[in-house]
């Protein structure tokens, strides 16, 4: 058997620009495969825009994107089967039961055996009683439910997650977790994690990129963060980081 050694993710010299708008100035940065990576940043870092040029929907201004060996967005129809997206900020249509949604969203992936697979993850989500409900009948836990199952559809090697547990109660955002390192570990899915919820980040991510201004400000393993910044929490490194202070500030006097 091939073992793959080449990244699942590689990034160089990153740039988008809307107009007179940088969106994105210049990153790069490299994910293994089968790792998990948090991608942090206050609101207009860059995060979302970075993920959409991943995905191929966005074209990059400068700068290259490679996602598990395709050039992106040029090569993105070689690999979109074996990627997937969950965001509580996209919805899935309404009208739809959630079974028609799955699978609409397992043909459009290539899923085998569609109606089984729908039934394994039913099962596996906790989805069992909610598959003939219309989607938009759904309390927001179950919606994200339904979407992260949508996500984990075609067993992806590569997933990207955008804000997965916003607006969940702290059981139900657990749960998700607990779902999303099951499901990595298992299937050794490479995983970037764009989140605002620094605990969440702490507990999945081997590593850290933080972004500001489009720009990557620092990267490294949560716990070599909180030692060069000298804090407790990622969340007290994020709030140096967004506002000048601490390690960054220092390194660039």
């Amino acid at each position: 058997m091939t073992v793959q050694t080449s990244p699942a993710i590689q990034v160089d010299r990153l740039v988008k620009r809307y107009k007179t708008a940088l969106a994105v100035d210049g990153i790069s940065f490299s994910l293994p495969r089968g790792s998990i990576t948090g991608l942090l940043g206050g609101n207009g870092a860059g995060k979302t825009t970075t993920i959409a040029m991943l995905m191929g929907l966005v074209t990059p201004t400068s700068g290259t994107v490679s996602v598990l060996g395709a050039r992106m967005p040029d090569e993105r129809y070689r690999v979109l089967q074996r990627m997937n997206f969950e965001s509580p900020y996209v919805d899935l249509p309404m009208r739809l039961t959630v079974r028609q949604n799955l699978s609409v969203f397992a043909q459009l992936y290539g899923v085998a055996d569609i109606d089984s697979r729908i039934a394994e993850i039913a099962a596996d989500l906790d989805l069992v009683d909610l598959l003939d409900r219309p989607t938009g009948k759904l309390s927001a836990g179950q919606k994200t439910r339904v979407s992260l199952a949508k996500a984990l559809l075609n067993r992806p090697d590569v997933l990207l997650l955008d804000e997965p547990t916003a607006s969940l109660d702290p059981d139900t955002a657990d749960w998700v977790r607990g779902r999303l390192e099951h499901f990595r570990k298992s299937v050794g899915a490479t995983v970037l994690l764009a989140s605002h919820n620094m605990l969440e980040v702490e507990r999945l991510c081997e590593r850290v990129i933080i972004m500001k201004r489009g720009r990557i400000e620092d990267d490294d393993a949560p716990e070599h963060l909180l030692a060069r910044y000298g804090r407790d929490t990622l969340e007290e490194v994020f709030l140096d980081v967004a506002r000048g202070r601490g390690h960054a500030a220092e390194a660039g006097r």
